[in-house]
């Protein structure tokens, strides 16, 4: 009889150990698939909105807002030194990266409409608490969402994007502000040190600003923005600027650019609503700005600290994309950031 209990007790033992285990290893299972970034879509006006996500549904969420020229890809090395600690989504805008690309025609190409669209998609996913990250387009994109949201609004996060006069007071700016006021415009703002090369590369005494701004689309274009400025250029991937150009060569592309260039017009006359929304509510800020971007200088990071009194300012020695460069320093940045502003 002590023989029989002695073999039940023993393999009650070793099937406890071996549930225990099993448990453990779907877990760490469970864990490593959550980490692992996952490609998505959902409908949203009819359209396919495409995100990247990764990290569990019960970590704070980080909202990665993408500029120009780029998509959610921008932020493909970002995201996996994240998802461990935060629920990550990164959003494609309609006519960017994986997302449905209606016409100008078919589809209103504004910054309000962008906004619109990432809040649907924000709550078709059930999130109402988040931090943003924001860059170039994502910064209008987003402080439209903090300033309508500002109690979903957990902490923002910085990265060359632009609410003060001060950043686009620059030779860049000049046609593109003119383009806002006359589409048809003929060599206005063309004439300073950056667009004069423009020209003489075109080999144009005069142009259209419309057919200026239409450079910003080129492959010569696109390379210059992820290589100009960096320390070193050797970190730079191709493949990022030549994913971007494949997706800007689309058919009816550029008429969707264009149509974002002058709505960029709307923009500026909000910048004082969002600098009250800073001032009223506050939220904890964290800015990351390469120091040597050409198209939002670092003169546009400094305002920031008129408005924000919880704020975190870091200068990196890098252009317009620091992720390429830099990826893992803004991850370590936005760890120790999230971890004393966002429970």
């Amino acid at each position: 009889m002590n023989k029989i209990l002695k073999m039940i007790l023993t393999v009650f033992i070793l099937s406890e150990v071996f549930i225990t285990n099993l448990s453990a290893k779907q877990n760490e299972n469970k864990k490593e698939v959550s980490l692992e970034t996952s490609y998505k879509s959902v409908k949203i006006e009819g359209l396919d909105i495409f995100y990247r996500e990764a990290g569990s549904i019960d970590k704070p969420t980080l909202l990665l807002l993408h500029g120009f020229p780029t998509s959610s890809h921008m932020f493909r090395k970002l995201i996996p030194k994240l998802s461990e600690q935060y629920h990550v989504i990164a959003p494609d805008y309609p006519g960017y990266g994986n997302s449905s690309m209606p016409s100008v025609k078919e589809f209103d190409y504004t910054f309000d409409h962008m906004a619109i669209i990432v809040e649907k998609l924000l709550e078709k996913l059930s999130i109402s608490k988040y931090s943003m990250y924001m860059m170039d387009y994502g910064a209008p994109v987003g402080f439209r969402i903090a300033a309508s949201n500002p109690k979903n609004i957990q902490s923002l996060i910085i990265q060359n994007g632009n609410a003060y006069d001060e950043g686009i007071n620059n030779n860049f700016w000049e046609p593109i502000k003119a383009y806002w006021l006359n589409k048809d415009a003929i060599d206005k703002g063309l004439n300073n040190a950056w667009w004069k090369n423009v020209k003489v590369a075109y080999k144009k005494e005069s142009m259209s600003n419309k057919e200026a701004l239409s450079f910003l689309l080129t492959q010569g274009a696109t390379k210059w923005q992820y290589t100009n400025g960096v320390k070193d250029i050797s970190k730079i991937s191709p493949d990022a600027w030549l994913e971007d150009q494949r997706l800007l060569d689309r058919k009816g592309n550029k008429q969707i650019q264009l149509q974002m260039f002058y709505d960029y017009g709307s923009n500026p006359p909000l910048y004082k609503k969002w600098q009250k929304y800073f001032r009223e509510y506050q939220p904890a800020t964290l800015i990351v700005w390469g120091k040597n971007d050409e198209i939002f200088p670092s003169e546009g990071a400094y305002p920031y600290q008129r408005d924000l009194k919880d704020l975190e300012l870091h200068f990196l020695d890098t252009g317009h994309f620091v992720l390429e460069e830099y990826s893992t320093k803004v991850a370590n940045y936005i760890k120790t950031f999230l971890a004393k502003k966002v429970k």
